[in-house]
């Protein structure tokens, strides 16, 4: 009984991660909506590249502390406009012949302008209404596509297709899941444990009915909008996502006191070894209890992170925290004003992120309260019509969703790097 109990227990562990431990919420459509692209396929793309944390903003914690306060004092009289928008309206260009000889001519520039101003929307471009023309784009700019951060678990879909230089498909369905609509995506940045893409092109094959802008927030305003106190909390003991949570274990309260805490070792052991297998950092599983009937289960958490990282080119600070969306208190009071989640499957008991300091304490309702205000504060709402694109630096723009009706049908495609980068590193950026 007990080997086949570990046995079935484990193939579940395996399965129900590879669709939900993500540190931002991962969709899988119908097929008749959004077939899958091949494994085999989905491999000739580079991995997402591991997060670059910066050197540090000092030599000592308080030396960072200090430096900190003077950015964000910084920061706070940056004169940028977020976004920039390029109009195809506004350029003389009536032929995907010459939009594409106008990403050629400026495609430098525009990649400049990523880092600068965080994203650039590009509106009534009809090169990119469709998946090829979307590709011809981002491969014009040079852009270096990756696989989402998370493959090897990853739920994600690919789009199927023709690409223009017959090569696999790096276009992702983004979250347009009937059952996920009136769920509103808090804002985040593109990463996962040890890895993250430098860059995204978010873009519109078809808007909904109602509602479903995409969203997004410059993650160096909100560093510098945050309470110097606040800041300190957070950098000083650091901040420690939960990424799914394992509800399974209400049964073992109903065996003898004597035998649960051997029991419970070996299934948390068992889990343990089935989690970490499939990802490249480390999990920790605590024990914990929640729900309505107050259960007994296992929380998957992430190493510890600080909340706020230098730019890899132009070496700004910037808010890389993901909180708004995935603080459970900020998601709980959200489905006040939206609704819950409508899950299809049993993904809605096991698919629950949550947020702490890096020493595993909880951060307080006061502190969580005003992140959330700093960071709605700065959001900003893009409709999207059918060809339009946001491209946007990962590291400095937060993104995410608002709820929607109808059919909602956008993908992204992430991206380890690009053409140019690395002169891009040896100017001395202002900021």
């Amino acid at each position: 009984m007990k080997v086949t109990l570990c046995a079935l227990f484990g193939v579940g562990i395996v399965s129900g991660f590879s669709n939900v431990v993500r540190f931002r919420s991962s969709v899988s459509l119908k097929s008749s909506v959004a077939p899958v692209a091949p494994i085999e396929d989905a491999i000739a793309t580079p991995l997402s590249p591991l997060t670059i944390w910066g050197n540090g903003l000092g030599n000592e914690l308080n030396s960072e502390l200090n430096e900190i306060k003077e950015l964000q004092k910084k920061s706070q009289s940056s004169t940028y406009t977020f976004p920039l928008t390029i109009d195809c309206t506004d350029l003389d260009l009536p032929t995907e012949e010459a939009q594409l000889n106008y990403l050629s001519t400026n495609s430098l520039k525009i990649k400049d302008s990523m880092i600068l101003h965080g994203a650039v929307i590009f509106r009534n471009f009809s090169l990119m209404s469709t998946q090829p023309g979307f590709i011809k784009f981002y491969e014009t700019l040079g852009m270096l596509p990756c696989l989402d951060p998370l493959h090897s678990v990853s739920a994600r879909p690919t789009i199927e297709g023709d690409t223009p230089t017959k090569k696999p498909s790096a276009v992702y369905e983004a979250v347009n899941k009937e059952s996920r609509k009136n769920f509103f995506i808090g804002m985040h940045n593109e990463f996962v444990g040890t890895r993250a893409p430098r860059a995204a092109a978010f873009v519109c094959f078809k808007k909904a009915e109602k509602g479903g802008e995409f969203l997004i927030a410059d993650g160096r305003k909100i560093f510098a909008d945050v309470k110097e106190d606040v800041m300190e909390r957070l950098y000083k003991r650091s901040i420690r996502y939960s990424v799914m949570e394992l509800p399974f274990f209400g049964w073992v309260d109903n065996l003898p006191e004597v035998v649960r805490p051997g029991l419970m070792g070996a299934l948390k052991g068992l889990a343990s070894f089935a989690i970490n297998s499939k990802v490249d950092f480390s999990v920790e599983l605590l024990e914990q209890q929640g729900g309505y009937d107050n259960t007994r289960l296992l929380q998957a958490r992430a190493p510890p992170q600080p909340p706020v990282v230098k730019h890899p080119v132009s070496g700004e600070p910037t808010w890389f925290c993901n909180v708004h969306s995935h603080s459970s208190k900020l998601r709980k009071e959200r489905e006040e004003i939206y609704g819950k989640e409508k899950f299809e499957d049993g993904a809605s008991r096991i698919n629950k992120s949550d947020m702490f300091f890096g020493d595993d304490g909880d951060i307080s309702d006061e502190d969580l309260k005003h992140l959330d205000e700093v960071t709605n504060d700065n959001i900003q709402y893009v409709e999207m019509n059918e060809g339009d694109v946001v491209l946007l630096d990962n590291y400095k723009t937060m993104h995410g969703r608002n709820v929607f009706d109808g059919t909602r049908k956008h993908g992204v495609c992430w991206f380890g790097g690009w053409e140019g980068e690395e002169e891009q590193k040896k100017r001395e950026w202002t900021f």
